[in-house]
C-alpha cells in the first residue's frame, strides 16, 4: 500500500495469482482502505488471474502486453511448451527461470505434480538454433508422455533416449530428470551429461552433496553404450531446496572478461537465498544478481529451477484428556 499518486487517497497493490504463480500486479486507488475495500481488491484480483490465465492461450493480445522485444523463432517454439514458471502445493514449490528471454536455443525445464510426486527436467541441447529447439522439444515431449504413461525413471530417460535417436539421430542433449517422493522426501534422480545439481540445507550450500558421475547425454550416445542408466537417491529434510541450472550459468562471464565459475555462482545462490523469501523469489534474486554482472545480456542460454519441499509439520502424540466424574 502507499499514497495514490494523484494525492487525496490510497493506491493498493493485489498481487495476481494463478496457483502458485505470479502473473502480475493490480492496482486500485481508493479514497481510504477499510477491510470491505480489501476484500474488494482481493476478489478482482482473483477474478481478473482467471480471466487472464483462462484467455492467455488464445488471444494474442495478452502477450504482446507482456513483451518488450521480437522473440526469435526458436524460443517461440519453446515457450508454447514450457509449463507455468511457478507451481505448488501444500507440500512443495518449484520455480524457473530461463534466460535469454527472447533468444533461447536449446534450453527447456518441466516440472508437473500428482498427489504423492513432483517431476523436474532441465534440459540443455547441443547449439543455438532452430534445431537446437526441436531438439529440446521433442526431449519435452517424450519425457511427458512418459510420466503420463507411468514409466518409472529409468523407462522415462530410455523414452527420451529413443525418441531423439529415432527422430533427430545427430543430435543430443543433457539433462537431469528427477522426481520427488512429496512423502518421504525420497529425490531421485538421473543425470545425463549435466553439470550436477546444488542442495541448499539450512541456507548453507551442498554443492557436492548430488555430485555423481554423469551418464552420456540423452540421445544416440546412450544408445551406443551397453551400461544402464543409473538412478541416484538422496533423502531430503524438510525446507531444502535443490537448484538445478544449465552450464550457460557458470560460463557466464563476469564484467572483467572472467568466467563467473561455479564459486561464484555459489556465491549468487547464498546471497539470493538467505533472506528467507519463498523459492520464487529467491529465484528472482539469483538470475539479477547474474544479470547484474552481463549488462542485462547473457551470452548463452542459462536456465534455473529451484524447488523446495517444505511438508506441513507432523502433529505430535495425542494426550488423552482425564476423565472428569461421571
Amino acid at each position: 500500500m502507499e499514497e495514490s499518486a494523484t494525492g487525496g487517497g490510497i493506491t493498493a497493490w493485489f498481487p495476481l495469482l494463478d496457483g502458485a504463480e505470479r502473473l502480475g500486479v493490480l492496482a486500485v486507488d481508493e479514497t481510504s482502505l477499510t477491510a470491505s475495500s480489501l476484500s474488494r481488491g482481493r476478489a478482482l484480483a482473483s477474478l481478473l488471474a482467471m480471466v487472464i490465465t483462462s484467455r492467455r492461450l488464445y488471444e494474442d493480445s495478452f502477450v504482446r502486453h507482456t513483451r518488450t522485444e521480437r522473440m526469435r523463432l526458436p524460443a517461440e517454439l519453446l515457450r508454447a511448451l514450457l509449463p507455468p514458471r511457478t507451481i505448488g502445493d501444500g507440500n512443495v514449490v518449484s520455480t524457473a527461470v530461463l534466460e535469454p528471454a527472447y533468444e533461447i536455443g536449446g534450453d527447456a525445464f518441466d516440472h508437473a505434480l500428482t498427489d504423492t510426486t513432483l517431476h523436474v527436467a532441465v534440459l540443455d541441447a547441443m547449439g543455438h538454433d532452430l534445431a537446437s529447439g526441436l531438439t529440446s522439444t521433442v526431449a519435452l515431449a517424450a519425457c511427458r508422455n512418459a510420466r503420463r504413461t507411468g514409466l518409472n525413471l529409468p523407462e522415462l530417460v530410455r523414452s527420451v533416449d529413443e525418441a531423439l535417436s529415432s527422430w533427430l539421430p545427430d543430435k543430443f542433449c543433457t539433462a537431469v530428470v528427477a522426481q520427488l517422493d512429496l512423502v518421504t522426501g525420497v529425490l531421485r534422480w538421473v543425470n545425463c551429461g549435466h553439470p550436477a545439481p546444488i542442495l541448499i540445507r539450512d541456507e548453507r550450500l551442498l554443492i557436492d552433496a548430488m555430485e555423481r558421475d554423469p551418464d552420456p547425454p540423452m540421445g544416440l550416445p546412450s544408445l551406443l553404450t551397453s551400461q544402464a542408466r543409473r538412478t541416484h537417491e538422496l533423502a531430503l529434510k524438510p525446507g531444502d531446496r535443490v537448484l538445478m541450472y544449465t552450464d550457460g550459468v557458470v560460463e557466464a562471464r563476469t564484467r572483467e572478461a572472467k568466467l563467473l565459475g561455479l564459486e561464484r555462482f555459489a556465491y549468487y545462490v547464498i546471497r539470493a537465498t538467505a533472506g528467507g523469501e519463498l523459492a520464487p523469489e529467491s529465484l528472482r534474486r539469483l538470475i539479477h544478481s547474474i544479470l547484474d554482472t552481463q549488462e542485462g545480456k547473457l551470452r548463452d542460454d542459462a536456465t534455473l529451477l529451484m524447488f523446495e519441499w517444505r511438508p506441513p509439520p507432523k502433529a505430535g502424540p495425542a494426550h488423552p484428556r482425564p476423565l472428569g466424574p461421571g
